[in-house]
């Protein structure tokens, strides 16, 4: 398993999360970590904004 596989940032929980095989066709739309993420999109994006303005 290669050690420099691109990362991505969730826009809702903040988490850094990397390439996934299964994500090659579409990695430039990904934008959620996981399906628990991406279904709460529209109820917790303002969380991790928070976060990112606390670091």
């Amino acid at each position: 398993m290669p050690a420099n596989l691109p990362s991505k940032i969730c826009e809702v929980c903040g988490l850094p999360f990397n390439w996934r095989k299964k994500w090659k066709k579409n990695w430039d739309d990904v934008k959620y970590c996981s399906e628990k993420c991406r279904k709460n999109k529209k109820t917790t994006s303002s969380v991790a904004e928070t976060k990112n303005l606390k670091e």
